[in-house]
């Protein structure tokens, strides 16, 4: 209990004064029996005073000098006051570390190891350690040997003898110690085994590249041989048994792994982890060194030999783990030459920032935005491009490395320093953190009291939590800015001549370029020396964006076209005050571009034509599509204003131009999610706000290229009569209506659908018939003339086919001659086909008479007769057989392969036509809308309504796929390497996953054909 105020004691405020939070209970620990005689040293208080945490300093000691014995007391109390090198030490390890704490609770006479005896125990390495565990011949002494020498590296990382590069060094040297005697405690236990083999073991990961933590996972890779035969007296070479030899060696390995990572009363080291070994888990735990030459040579991934980089043989069988490291090292420094070395990286990345839980993005250290990640990933992706060809970049430890980089010229030694700070700083964070309760974590803690020891910890004593909250956000942006700028940076350097620190030469750009995914990169150094030379306000803000800007184009399926539309927007707009400016602190319009510009064809030449359509993506709301009733009036008075129909027809199709490209932006960036955050370029970061669902972009898509579909036909009709009027619209003798049909009437198009469509007029009163008839034709032949006017942007065909008597009847017909025809001849594949017959355009009452006129046709009251199904089926057969490409791959082809949109689409027109007579729900035009109303009728189970959506959606969202990346329509997927990967990336299966997408379609498409083929051809 605190003493009231005014009464508080001088050694009370004493305690305030050194940093204790509880003075009350300290002033009682200072008054223990077991403290007498140092309880009134003011040089004690200092000492504690200096400490990350003096309460817990002070409590640790307390129960330290309890546990030992009175003499052995009273020798500990001495030399703490009279030595200040154990002082320091002692009460330094016990207020950042209450593990060890407790360690010297349980082995009070380990507080010896803390004692400086000669200059070995300055600078120990692995002779020293493997001195400290010699007489550990049990796992539990083992484990009690290796925390007494964790002390000694403990207490010289808080008194600052050894720098963090010191302190993981030794921490790697004392893991290689322990290994080394818990295979001789494997060994001891099963001599046989020891005898039947030789063993290798390979340091991998912080292990292997002397950079360990206090608290990791020992990364390792088990090696083993036959061991060398004695000599027979006669001559004759014994059988050698290599799986004998692996079995033995197994054994020892699992054996060695156990007695590093089970928990006892002396609780545990750490775990050994083999999962870094050829085939993970799944693959044997030990190989021969042939077996792992076989694999990496066969079946390795880049992550392989990059985790590789850092191998080193740290116990077991020495020759054998040198042969094993010289043979696998050339191997690492070719793996930047890897077919699939870009896509490869890109997974690793894209691994990284999946691996982070939401909730604590914010506090990892070494996963999160600016982390630790981040710094092991550049450089040893940098030594990966760069290692093959310069030696002197191959360090296993990373800040050697850095250093070694910085050198070489491939990092500005500006940079390569603020790296190192920065990297130090979380490191040292990461290691206080770990060390106070010797647990493996990489997070920040959230308390007051623990943030308080770190930060008192670190140094910062004014103000511990605010001043290390600060210092650790500025390092972890400095991280981000970096590692952007350490991959693009040193690009422009090398072709604008830029006058930085960093001198990367052309060969070493074009290196970097190619191993990025720049399938020319000679093509593009002249795209970067085109946009960044020279000394011009905007070459500087080229240089200021470009960093980043790369960065984004090379994370896409095609960087090369991605860079090549960027210098050509720039090209038109580069003069536009509005334009760089925009970029520039538009972070989100940025990335936007940048992924547009790099994922296809037809977002990228649509913007050509209308460069000032970037300004949509800094916009808030800029991507999001029109009012379909605004964009009609907007297209009808530009198709008013045109003084000929073709400058009517072409002021429509700017409007359409610019309204797809809105269109085809929104979905590109809304598949690969988006916020619409406002970020900075410099920083890097991503406005990701996750995907949107497959399902909901189709719907969006479908809505926005229909609208978009519609008022352009409305505007060509504008046009259209004004041409066959004199711009008089009144004299036009007959009413006038377009009807959408098929995925037009359905509003259901996609970017390369073709416009379905009928047309109906209907004379005024008193007109003369065949003058009505003479202008309607007239007005549908100039509305199909000035659609079909060649032109670059994306076309919009015009197809009638639909109507009755298709190409050979009349392309308009009256109300009344619609009537007389489907009263006489109709078939039942037209009954079918004005299922999704809906008016677009035109007269709205004509429209309306029209689909009154049509309902009992399309929803016969007493369904389909026996008959009519079979010839429903039979049509469906011969489309199957004579409208499918010759060659093409059934069953991967969206539109009439199996499972496909045809399949789908004729199943539930079956369901609509035998029933929508009788079940209003289903008068629908759209396909997704039927199904539903179909599974709420009870005619479709809910799963294979799920089945036949999904494959329906998907389907639907190749079609739009190729479409964006080809720039021209297609029905299946296509054969070039980069267009398939770029639809891959769209359909959302990650870079190098191709083969994975496609076994994904046809196994949802296998599942729809099965439903079909029970509904609609046994149903």
């Amino acid at each position: 209990m605190t003493l009231p105020q005014g009464r508080r004691s001088s050694t009370f405020t004493r305690l305030l004064r050194h940093g204790f939070t509880d003075p009350a209970a300290a002033e009682r620990l200072l008054e223990q029996p077991e403290l007498a005689g140092v309880r009134g040293d003011p040089v004690l208080l200092d000492a504690l005073g200096a400490t990350a945490d003096p309460d817990q300093a002070l409590h640790g000691l307390v129960r330290l000098a309890e546990a030992l014995g009175d003499g052995e007391r009273r020798a500990l109390l001495d030399t703490l006051t009279s030595a200040k090198p154990l002082r320091d030490r002692l009460l330094g390890v016990l207020g950042a570390s209450e593990a060890l704490a407790d360690h010297l609770a349980r082995h009070p006479r380990d507080w010896h190891a803390l004692v400086t005896y000669d200059s070995d125990d300055l600078h120990p390495g692995v002779a020293h350690f493997e001195r400290g565990l010699r007489d550990a011949r049990t796992p539990d002494t083992l484990r009690a040997a290796y925390r007494r020498s964790l002390l000694g590296i403990a207490a010289r990382d808080v008194c600052g003898t050894s720098d963090l590069v010191r302190t993981a060094a030794e921490l790697a040297d004392l893991a290689t110690a322990t290994l080394r005697a818990a295979l001789a405690i494997a060994e001891a236990e099963q001599p046989q085994d020891a005898a039947a083999c030789r063993l290798a073991v390979i340091g991998m990961g912080k292990c292997g590249g002397h950079e360990l933590n206090y608290v990791s996972d020992v990364d390792v890779i088990f090696v083993a041989e036959v061991p060398e035969p004695p000599e027979s007296p006669d001559g004759q070479e014994p059988a050698r048994d290599e799986g004998a030899a692996v079995q033995a060696a197994t054994r020892l390995a699992a054996r060695m792994m156990r007695v590093c990572s089970d928990t006892t009363a002396e609780g545990t080291i750490w775990p050994v982890d083999a999962n870094l070994r050829p085939e993970g888990k799944n693959g044997p735990l030990v190989r021969t060194l042939c077996s792992h030459l076989a694999y990496y040579k066969r079946w390795a991934k880049t992550w392989e030999f990059q985790a590789l980089l850092k191998a080193r043989p740290v116990a077991g069988d020495a020759a054998l783990g040198e042969e094993y490291v010289a043979a696998i090292r050339p191997m690492v420094w070719q793996a930047a030459d890897r077919e699939h070395f870009v896509t490869d990286v890109q997974q690793m990345r894209r691994r990284v920032v999946e691996n982070i839980p939401v909730a604590q993005v914010d506090r990892e250290l070494k996963l999160g935005p600016g982390g630790l990640r981040d710094v092991e990933f550049a450089v040893q992706l940098l030594q990966l491009v760069h290692g093959r060809t310069d030696s002197s970049l191959r360090s296993a430890t990373t800040l050697t490395a850095l250093a070694e980089l910085a050198a070489g010229g491939y990092v500005g030694r500006a940079d390569a320093a603020a790296l190192d700070d920065a990297y130090r700083f979380l490191r040292l964070m990461e290691h206080r953190i770990q060390l106070q309760r010797m647990r493996r974590t990489h997070l920040v803690p959230q308390d007051e009291a623990s943030l308080r020891r770190l930060g008192r910890g670190l140094g910062l004593r004014a103000e511990p939590v605010a001043e290390l909250n600060r210092e650790w956000k500025r390092h972890a942006m400095e991280v981000r800015r970096l590692h952007e700028k350490l991959f693009y940076r040193p690009l422009l350097d090398a072709v604008a001549q830029l006058g930085g620190e960093t001198r990367l030469s052309t060969d070493a750009a074009l290196v970097r370029l190619q191993a990025l995914g720049y399938a020319d990169p000679a093509a593009a150094m002249r795209h970067l020396e085109a946009l960044a030379s020279g000394v011009t306000r905007k070459a500087a803000i080229q240089r200021t964006l470009l960093p980043v800007l790369l960065g984004w184009f090379a994370d896409s399926a095609d960087p090369d076209a991605g860079l090549l539309n960027f210098r050509k927007v720039s090209d038109a707009l580069g003069r536009t005050p509005w334009y760089l400016r925009l970029l520039r602190d538009e972070g989100a319009a940025a990335q936007r571009l940048a992924r547009v510009l790099s994922a296809g064809r037809l977002a990228p030449d649509l913007l050509m034509r209308a460069p000032e359509a970037v300004a949509m993506l800094g916009a808030p709301d800029g991507l999001t599509p029109r009012d379909p009733t605004a964009l009609e009036q907007e297209v009808l008075a530009a198709a008013g204003r045109g003084q000929t129909p073709e400058q009517a027809i072409a002021a429509v199709r700017g409007v359409r131009r610019r309204e797809l490209f809105r269109t085809t932006a929104g979905d590109l960036i809304d598949t690969f999610g988006d916020d619409g955050g406002d970020t900075s370029p410099a920083a890097g970061e991503d406005i990701g706000g996750g995907p949107l669902s497959p399902s909901l972009l189709v719907d969006r898509v479908g809505a926005a290229v229909y609208a978009l579909t519609a008022a352009t036909l409305a505007g060509a009709l504008r046009a259209a009569v004004n041409a066959v009027t004199d711009n008089d619209a009144y004299r036009l003798p007959t009413r006038f209506a377009v009807i959408g049909m098929g995925r037009l009437g359905g509003r259901e198009l996609g970017y390369g659908s073709d416009a379905d469509v009928m047309f109906v007029h209907e004379p005024l009163e008193g007109a003369d018939p065949g003058e009505a008839g003479r202008a309607a034709l007239a007005v549908a032949n100039e509305m199909r003339r000035l659609l079909q006017i060649p032109t670059v942007d994306p076309p919009l065909l015009v197809d009638a086919d639909l109507r009755p008597e298709g190409k050979s009847g009349p392309l308009v017909r009256t109300l009344a001659s619609y009537e007389a025809y489907y009263r006489r001849w109709s078939l039942v594949w037209e009954s079918q086909a004005l299922l999704r017959a809906a008016p677009v355009a035109g007269d709205q009452g004509l429209g309306e008479r029209f689909t009154a006129l049509i309902d009992p046709l399309r929803y016969p009251e007493r369904g389909l007769s026996a008959e009519d199904v079979r010839e429903i089926r039979r049509l469906k057969a011969r489309m199957e057989s004579e409208r499918m490409p010759r060659g093409a791959d059934r069953t991967i082809h969206a539109k009439l392969g199996r499972g496909g949109l045809s399949d789908i689409e004729w199943t539930i027109q079956l369901l609509q036509l035998q029933h929508a007579a009788r079940l209003p729900s289903l008068r629908t035009t759209g396909t997704r809308q039927a199904l539903a109303a179909a599974c709420e009728e009870g005619l479709l189970s809910a799963s294979d309504t799920a089945v036949l959506d999904e494959a329906w959606v998907l389907a639907t969202r190749v079609r739009n796929a190729v479409m964006l990346v080809r720039g021209r329509p297609g029905d299946t997927f296509p054969g070039e390497t980069r267009e398939l990967a770029a639809v891959a990336r769209y359909l959302g299966h990650p870079a190098g996953h191709v083969g994975d997408m496609l076994e994904d379609y046809r196994r949802r498409t296998r599942r729809a054909r099965a439903v079909v083929e029970r509904i609609f051809y046994e149903g």
